[in-house]
């Protein structure tokens, strides 16, 4: 039996990049004016310790998620800023499930466990680093996992 068949969730697609940088207005400009994506909504944490434009390429359940941010404070942490390439969000069809699974072989995740993300949907990232307790990582990638609607899981299933 492979290891695909034993893994009780799916990768569904590319849910959003998010590009980070000191001024997101730099960012705007070459993603909304130069390269036409459409403005959605802003999204400000201070937990989280960023003001981003929740940007999108897309429609329907083929929409992506451009995230542009910049750090509410640049001495703080996390610094969304570095890298630019901030991290990649990853649709899943049953997060619960795959963090538990992913969590049992050795995979980091970042503090905080599942929660509600920015664009409405639960959400938990994949720690770039990994450590004694948990060997794997995203090999200094963040990589955040984000609960697919239903919608988006049953366009999955009849596509396939």
């Amino acid at each position: 039996m492979s290891t695909l068949s034993q893994r009780p969730f799916r990768i569904l697609g590319v849910q959003q990049i998010a590009i980070g940088g000191v001024d997101k207005n730099k960012l705007r400009h070459l993603w909304l004016d130069l390269l036409g994506l459409q403005f959605k909504s802003t999204f400000v944490s201070a937990r989280e310790n960023v003001d981003e434009d929740i940007c999108a390429i897309g429609s329907g359940s083929h929409e992506v998620e451009v995230d542009l941010m910049q750090p509410l404070d640049v001495d703080k942490k996390p610094a969304v800023q570095n890298t630019p390439l901030n991290h990649i969000g990853l649709w899943v069809d049953d997060l619960s499930l795959a963090v538990q699974w992913l969590e049992a072989r050795g995979l980091r995740f970042t503090p905080g466990g599942i929660r509600p993300g920015a664009g409405g949907h639960d959400i938990i990232f994949i720690h770039p680093k990994a450590n004694d307790e948990f060997p794997f990582s995203g090999e200094g990638v963040l990589i955040e996992l984000v609960q697919a609607p239903p919608d988006l899981i049953l366009s999955f299933a009849t596509a396939a």
